[in-house]
């Protein structure tokens, strides 16, 4: 399946159904008068957040959605039957745009989670309810309201716990496959990413879902290489991984320059915790090793953690880091939104 993280759509609501003008006409029956029903009201925009999905790939080919039309009321004053919803099932962490693909108007973040995006119209009114003393024989009733349009923005965020990031051929992939039993593509030439992957990475009984995004490069921010866009695939991380290359010239440099890029693109990435980590140290001589992780400690400001996937060298170390970060992050959260129980009462 091909995977798509970004769709734009045209969504609009039925119209209401209109009233209706009638008279009963019934042989033997001498109280006449207008009997024409109510329009009903037009269908609706939901948008739903089920399980199952995790591309925006239905909405590539088909981007115009509109709800029915409510039924026209009718004689006896049968009133009309409401007009069929549309409904848009996205995956979890969709979040909806309005058209200029920056303003939110909600985020889909829970399985089952539902948001009432357009309203149909209302249905008008049949004859019958205009009459009165003085208007016993109403010859009008009134149209129904008409729906709303727009065009809006889906954008998938995936909801992973820890995210990698780094250059191009820092070895994200390789360590991926290696933590997990997701099978990303790897070769020895950059972006061989194009998309992001997702694994299940389970260590000492625990589980957590690692996300793998397309490499960073100089100038990403300004649309350079593949861009930023797949960054706000690791938004909603609450750790974030990153891997420099042991094999390039210049570590620390390799580091500010996924630095910056992060900056630039900001949404709080730059605040989340960060490991990084020294790759590909199986192709090192313990020189050169040392060298480059003095280099690299002193870009960072840490000391870096030295891996190699290959011969999962602190692979294990690394994950449970990655652990002890992400339950530190919980633990924070947690203690933030206070629960609706400890709430003081109010009359």
């Amino acid at each position: 399946m091909k995977f798509l993280d970004q769709a734009k759509i045209y969504v609009r609501s039925g119209d209401g159904g209109a009233g209706c003008v009638s008279f009963r006409r019934e042989k033997y029956i001498e109280f006449g008068g207008p009997d024409g029903g109510d329009g009903g009201r037009g269908g609706d925009v939901w948008i739903e957040c089920v399980e199952g999905l995790n591309t925006l790939i239905d909405y590539r080919y088909h981007q115009h959605f509109k709800a029915k039309t409510g039924t026209h009321g009718m004689g006896r004053n049968r009133t009309g039957g409401k007009g069929e919803d549309v409904i848009l099932r996205v995956p979890v962490g969709t979040e909806i745009l309005e058209e200029d693909n920056d303003t939110p108007i909600t985020d889909m973040t829970q399985p089952g989670q539902r948001f009432l995006l357009l309203k149909g119209g209302n249905g008008g009114f049949g004859n019958s309810h205009f009459k009165s003393s003085t208007n016993q024989a109403p010859r009008h009733a009134n149209p129904g309201l008409a729906g709303e349009e727009k065009w809006i923005w889906l954008r998938l965020k995936l909801i992973a716990d820890a995210g990698l990031v780094g250059l191009p051929n820092a070895g994200k992939s390789t360590f991926l496959a290696a933590v997990s039993a997701a099978k990303p593509k790897i070769a020895d030439y950059p972006f061989t990413t194009l998309h992001p992957n997702l694994g299940v990475v389970e260590i000492d009984g625990r589980g957590f879902v690692l996300a793998d995004i397309p490499g960073l490069i100089e100038g990403a921010h300004d649309g350079v290489g593949l861009g930023d866009r797949f960054l706000g695939h690791v938004e909603r991380t609450r750790v974030l991984l990153h891997l420099v290359d042991g094999t390039d010239e210049d570590p620390g440099n390799a580091y500010k320059v996924v630095r910056g890029e992060l900056e630039a693109y900001g949404h709080g990435l730059t605040d989340k915790p960060e490991i990084v980590a020294l790759s590909k140290a199986d192709a090192l001589t313990p020189e050169v090793r040392e060298e480059k992780e003095k280099a690299l400690e002193a870009a960072c400001g840490q000391k870096p953690i030295v891996i190699s996937s290959a011969s999962r060298e602190n692979i294990d170390r690394t994950l449970r880091m990655m652990v002890r970060a992400i339950d530190r992050d919980k633990e924070v959260e947690a203690n933030q939104v206070p629960s609706k129980l400890e709430e003081p009462w109010r009359p």
